[in-house]
């Protein structure tokens, strides 16, 4: 009796990010040219999954894509088990998901995205659905992994706005802070606030005092400096913000019932809110603190577009061709790490819902300290 072809779904979720088509890819062709598999594509991530909206894919469709940034197939923030609902609220979609799986006779589902796609791979592996998750993001923040795809990109993207803010600094005699994204890991920020030569970095995991920032200005300007180019964070905070942010995390965490984790929930995003425009706020006190004038400049979502470099694209596709072998293996519930130059499966319990933080003794904050650059401590 002939072996039934199988079926693999995959979809990508979460903030786009580039390297994504080259994983649907490295993936897709690895999959069907070398296994010969059926692929099909859920279209805007787990919308697409909740309503059974699919393509098929085949090598026709996977032909261009490569260095095309963005994702062929959408993507979308929803979760599997708070799915939004016409009239309001939200609905555990789970046994939906299951239902459009197994009525499509997928053998598998290949999930790329970050820390909330991994926590939506979770929920389905636990529904008793084969999963295995590909780690996608610019802020490198997935544990178990040595980098994702996206960071490498959007690295060098913001590395060159910081390499270009000099020179506005330097004429004007200016601070000039360039706010980068990384809400609760600063690996980007730190990355090309090193590779910039940014004068101080401002990262989540160092929180900052105006005064040391101040200081760090200062003392450029007495060694005849006029101006400083600050990289910071969109999730670094001071000293109290920091204390304040991890109270009402702690809220959360301790809430008992679902009115106070609602209620925990609505005070921890309040905080977030009270917080967002820091950089304006830094700006603001260290401009009358030394004398300089002060401007920011916000990357925002020029960071995850465009097309990916050369190494996001090698990433990707070696991450994209090792999931399709585990699936031929028939190995299940994991995330493709990397790892040095290969990849390892780790189980999706060892991600899902954990952040990988830049640890204090990280090698790159050694080697910022040494050649001087200001950290905000």
């Amino acid at each position: 009796m002939a072996r039934r072809t199988k079926r693999v779904g995959i979809l990508t979720a979460g903030g786009d990010s580039p390297g994504l088509n080259a994983a649907i890819r490295g993936f897709g062709k690895t999959a069907i040219g070398h296994y010969g598999m059926e692929l099909f594509g859920f279209r805007d991530g787990v919308t697409g999954l909740v309503e059974n909206r699919y393509l098929a894919l085949d090598g026709a469709a996977l032909s261009g894509i490569l260095t095309v940034g963005g994702t062929i197939l959408g993507t979308s923030r929803d979760k599997v088990h708070r799915f939004p609902v016409e009239g309001g609220g939200t609905q555990d979609m789970v046994p939906t998901v299951v239902e459009n799986y197994r009525a499509l006779g997928l053998d598998a589902l290949i999930m790329l995205g970050g820390g909330g796609t991994a926590k939506n791979a979770m929920r389905l592996v636990d529904a008793g659905l084969n999963v295995v998750h590909l780690p996608k993001t610019i802020d490198n923040d997935i544990a178990e992994t040595d980098t994702t795809f996206g960071f490498a990109t959007a690295t060098e993207i913001a590395t060159d706005a910081v390499d270009r803010v000099h020179s506005t600094a330097h004429s004007h005699h200016r601070i000039i802070l360039t706010e980068i994204m990384g809400h609760r890991a600063g690996w980007l920020t730190l990355a090309a606030g090193i590779a910039g030569g940014a004068d101080i970095i401002l990262i989540p995991e160092i929180p900052y005092t105006v005064e040391s920032v101040a200081e760090t200005i200062k003392a450029r300007t007495a060694r005849g400096s006029s101006f400083s180019v600050v990289a910071v964070a969109e999730g670094a905070r001071d000293v109290d913000d920091t204390a304040d942010y991890q109270a009402a995390q702690l809220l959360v965490k301790a809430a008992k019932t679902p009115e106070a984790q609602r209620a925990a929930r609505t005070h921890l995003a309040n905080v977030e809110d009270q917080q967002r425009e820091h950089s304006f706020r830094l700006a603001r006190e260290l401009e009358a603190a030394t004398g300089l004038e002060s401007r920011v400049t916000i990357l925002g979502y020029v960071q995850r577009g465009g097309t990916p470099c050369a190494a996001d694209r090698l990433l990707a596709t070696r991450l994209g061709a090792a999931a399709a072998d585990h699936v031929a293996r028939g190995e299940f519930g994991v995330m493709i790490a990397a790892r040095g130059e290969g990849t390892a499966a780790v189980p999706l319990g060892d991600v899902a819902g954990k952040v990988k933080l830049v640890p204090p003794d990280h090698a790159w904050i050694t080697a910022a300290r040494q050649v001087g650059t200001g950290l905000g401590d």
